[in-house]
This record gives C-alpha cells, structure tokens and sequence, in this order.
C-alpha cells in the first residue's frame, strides 16, 4: 500500500532516533491502523500519492512526505490546507527531529508544552504546537 511506503520512507529519512526495536513496533501498530485510517492526500498529475496526512478532531495526528519530495511543498499545502478547517490546529512532534520541529514553527505553530515520552511510552520527548491563527 502506497501510504505505508511514504510513511516507511518518511521514518527512515528523519527518525534515525528510534531504536530498531522501536522502528519495528511502530511499524507493525501503522501497518495495523493505517490502511483503514482517513487520511488526507496530495497527489501528482496522475493522482500518485506523494505525502499524507491524518487529522482527528483538530489535532494532527500524522504528516508524512515521500522522501523524494521533500521541500517541495508538498507537506506545507497539506497543512494549509488543513488549517482552513482547523486554523488552531495542534500537532505533536518528537523532539529529536529538529527539521520536523523547525518545518512546523516556519508554518507559524507555537510550542505550548513538552512530554518526555511518546504516546506509547518510549523515550522520544514530544513538543506539543499549536497553530497561531
């Protein structure tokens, strides 16, 4: 499925952080929930996904770009975008992936609080943004 390649492609480029041991979990929890998600696409000319992103109930959950298509723009329309239903959106981004932290404050997210661990536990502190309208 072509979203599990942009997210496998996406965690190689820009979560050398993780442990191999972590990678594999959080691999097999997206193949689990992913190909069932609502996910919001940005596709090419002839609608080949490129990057894709999950938000629920404000909050997005997941922004993942192709890593050939990286600085593109692509990432940052798929979040305009969802900043016209959702212009206080919120997102949480591991710390450790500065060019994540640094993408997210460019497209105008103030930092509001920090955990030191992932949803499921691990070592990977979280930043917690909020778009500023």
């Amino acid at each position: 499925m072509r979203v599990i390649e942009i997210w496998r492609g996406a965690v190689a480029a820009t979560h050398d952080f993780l442990s191999p041991e972590d990678r594999l979990a959080l691999d097999e929890m997206v193949c689990g929930f992913l190909p069932q998600a609502r996910l919001w696409l940005a596709v090419d000319a002839n609608d080949y996904p490129l990057a894709f992103m999950l938000i629920d109930s404000g909050h997005m959950e997941a922004l993942f770009v192709d890593p050939s298509f990286r600085g593109t723009g692509v990432g940052a329309a798929l979040v305009r975008h969802g900043l016209r239903f959702h212009p206080k959106m919120t997102t949480n981004v591991n710390e450790q992936n500065s060019q994540a932290v640094g993408f997210y404050e460019k497209m105008g997210f103030k930092r509001t609080g920090r955990s030191p661990l992932d949803d499921q536990g691990r070592p990977y502190p979280f930043i917690h943004l909020q778009h500023d309208e």
